[in-house]
């Protein structure tokens, strides 16, 4: 009895609202008529009694039937533009409440899943950008690969018909000499661009640890600068007399070094001052190599990090990868690096956290 009575349904809810104003449109004409009044006074209050009643089940319709038809018409709606802002609020617990229920499931999991897709198309622009990238840098390379590759082969070529021509002993010597060193320098070329090529990959990553860096900084200078006997300029160098700690890769930071003081070597003038510094700053260790020499033009500046980059007016030529490759290593490391014309010379500089 008590699920038979229950408004569960919507067809319910209609059949009880009419079978209640059924009854009571003949109970109260029954009533109407059985007053003490004249037949027309009691017509024209039953009239107004029906006209009340006709208003009740109206009201009763439209809460129970018209309202949620009118609130998921309106979620439909919505939906159909794409427009999940707002649930439909429909609260019973007959087929409307349950429509309107499955319509706010339906309208979150159609939300995430526009966001899976929206967020699965940025990330496809980037992929597809990042490979028009690898594609423009890929082309870049080879071209300057083969750029790089013309003159040490066609020295190699010529040197090898001349030793082919050649009968005297000595001049073949001197020419297998050149090819060696024509072919040890390709090498190194491209080694050197594979490695950076391989930190610019992320296929190799560093591997820190804590040491003393004045010590690795005096090593390297006395390899490089001290122990070499043909050195034309004056030495200077300022650097702690404690020693100092850090926490990084210690073989990719000896790259660094080597680059940056071997470039001050190459570059500094004849009886000019080549300076060596560390200084200890805000918890930060400031490393610098001052070469007295020529200044770098100032549009050229930011283009010595650039990969292949040679300055025109360098006392020296090399690969043009090695300061590409110090940009690469610190900054895979956040470090502040840089590089800055003094008064009558270059200096280059790096900072490093100190550790414990």
């Amino acid at each position: 009895m008590r699920e038979w009575f229950s408004l569960r349904t919507v067809r319910k809810k209609i059949i009880m609202i009419t079978k209640i104003a059924g009854i009571v449109l003949i109970a109260s004409y029954l009533i109407a008529t059985c007053l003490p009044l004249e037949e027309d006074v009691s017509f024209l209050l039953w009239i107004l009694f029906v006209i009340l009643l006709t208003l009740m089940i109206d009201y009763l319709l439209g809460r129970f039937i018209s309202n949620p038809i009118s609130k998921i018409c309106e979620m439909a709606h919505r939906a159909a533009r794409l427009d999940f802002s707002q649930p439909c609020r429909v609260i019973s617990k007959d087929e409307f409440g349950e429509l309107a229920d499955n319509l706010n499931k339906m309208s979150g999991n159609l939300q995430d899943t526009l966001e899976k897709l929206e967020n699965a198309n940025v990330q496809l622009e980037k992929d597809v950008q990042q490979e028009r990238k690898l594609l423009r840098e890929r082309k870049e390379l080879t071209d300057r690969l083969s750029h790089e590759m013309k003159t040490p082969i066609g020295v190699i070529r010529a040197y090898a018909e001349g030793i082919q021509d050649e009968t005297d002993e000595e001049k073949r010597q001197k020419y297998s000499e050149i090819i060696i060193s024509e072919t040890e320098r390709m090498g190194t070329l491209i080694e050197t661009l594979l490695d950076l090529s391989a930190l610019e990959n992320g296929v190799v990553s560093l591997a820190p640890e804590r040491f003393d860096f004045v010590e690795f900084v005096e090593t390297i200078a006395g390899r490089l600068l001290i122990d070499m006997p043909e050195t034309d300029f004056a030495l200077q160098y300022d650097l702690p007399e404690h020693k100092v700690f850090v926490y990084t890769d210690k073989q990719r930071m000896e790259q660094v070094l080597n680059n940056f003081i071997v470039n001050a070597k190459k570059n500094v003038s004849p009886k000019g001052i080549l300076r060596l510094s560390l200084a200890e700053r805000e918890n930060m260790l400031c490393f610098s190599v001052y070469n007295q020499g020529v200044t770098i033009p100032p549009e050229k500046m930011s283009k010595i990090w650039e990969k292949f980059y040679r300055d025109n007016n360098a006392r020296y030529s090399g690969s043009g990868l090695g300061l590409a490759i110090c940009a690469q290593i610190l900054s895979m490391q956040n470090l502040e690096y840089g590089a800055e014309n003094a008064a009558d010379g270059v200096r280059f500089f790096f900072s490093i956290p100190i550790v414990n």
